[in-house]
């Protein structure tokens, strides 16, 4: 991965002109590695990064509205394209990508398999079509859909059996744990070890997976925008690239 400046030498540089309040949107899905990946940075640098998580779709309509934030991580590029063609990002790059994975309570058995989720009376929680891991589960049932492994009504017998639609994926996540969802679809990473032994998780073939590219970059009004680079390069280094695999997260692609 090519990386426009060497963060050692930026972090240095940074350092001798004092620290910096740092404000990061980012994706619901990557709460526990940019906590973990903040305190690493702040610990470098003595910068203080504040975190704002939810729907990526949340966050680009907060900073349209005017949110002042420094860094924007999506979890896709359509929710952080329109920002850049706007003019509130700068270009950005890939940090990351993820798949899906199909999740049922460990104490529950009415799923046991993919074609268990279109049976009558199974409920399921998916995201919002307008959340990036929403747009990604629809793509999967598309996939399916046209293999017709599953007959010729998988999706629509599927979505009959959504019980809810939620506005982030670490909620679609929060209905399974509680028991209020025989199944749902979130990403891999959301498979956390808080989460895991709650939930069993459910074969999904790798011709009906998405792949799900995450962007991130810097905002054009960014209050510290050294700083905000000196962020993304961390991101982008083998220790915060190490930090995301620990957390389940790929290479980016």
């Amino acid at each position: 991965m090519k990386i426009t400046l060497l963060v050692s030498t930026l972090l240095l540089s940074l350092g001798s002109a004092g620290a910096a309040n740092l404000t990061v949107f980012a994706a619901a899905s990557l709460t526990d590695a940019f906590a973990d990946i903040g305190k690493a940075f702040d610990a470098k640098t003595g910068h203080t990064t504040l975190f704002q998580f939810a729907g990526s779709q949340a966050l680009r309509t907060q900073l349209t509205n005017g949110a002042r934030a420094d860094v924007y991580a999506s979890a896709n590029s359509a929710q952080f394209d329109p920002l850049v063609k706007s003019g509130l990002l700068g270009s950005g790059q890939p940090f990351l990508s993820n798949r899906l994975a199909v999740i049922a309570p460990r104490n529950n058995d009415r799923v046991q398999t993919l074609t268990d989720l279109s049976k009558p009376g199974v409920k399921l929680v998916i995201a919002d079509r307008a959340v990036p891991v929403g747009d990604y589960t629809r793509r999967m049932l598309s996939a399916i859909d046209k293999s017709g492994a599953y007959g010729k009504n998988f999706s629509g017998q599927f979505l009959k059996n959504v019980v809810s639609e939620e506005p982030n994926v670490r909620q679609v996540a929060l209905k399974v744990q509680l028991g209020e969802a025989d199944a749902a679809v979130v990403y891999s990473s959301d498979v956390t070890p808080a989460l895991r032994p709650g939930v069993r998780v459910i074969t999904l073939p790798t011709r009906f997976n998405q792949s799900a590219s995450y962007p991130i970059g810097t905002l054009r009004n960014a209050a510290s925008p050294e700083a905000a680079q000196a962020f993304v390069n961390f991101v982008l280094s083998g220790e915060g690239q190490a930090i995301l695999k620990k957390w389940g997260f790929l290479k980016p692609r």
